[in-house]
């Protein structure tokens, strides 16, 4: 990895829309204050925005299962078995 070209404080207040369209462009700067680095900027990264239920359905498919989860809950609930808490109790 290359380190970041330098740009005083001083430069960055003066040229502040040529130096973001330096970044936006994908250089890497690395801002100074008396010489003393302080900063760097870099360009911001694609990300994605939408994410399938097919996606995550599958990662959380092949996610393992904390082998403890069933003891913790039960020590949550203060109770030896853990039951769904969405099943209605029936008396």
């Amino acid at each position: 990895m290359a380190t970041p070209r330098e740009i005083p404080q001083r430069e960055l207040r003066n040229r502040i829309s040529e130096v973001l369209r330096e970044v936006e462009a994908g250089a890497e700067l690395r801002i100074t204050v008396h010489g003393r680095p302080v900063a760097d900027l870099v360009p911001i990264r694609e990300r994605r925005t939408f994410v399938s239920f097919e996606e995550i359905a599958q990662g959380l498919a092949e996610t393992p299962v904390d082998p403890n989860l069933a003891a913790d809950i039960a020590d949550a609930i203060g109770d030896d078995e853990a039951r769904d808490p969405w099943e209605q109790e029936r008396r």
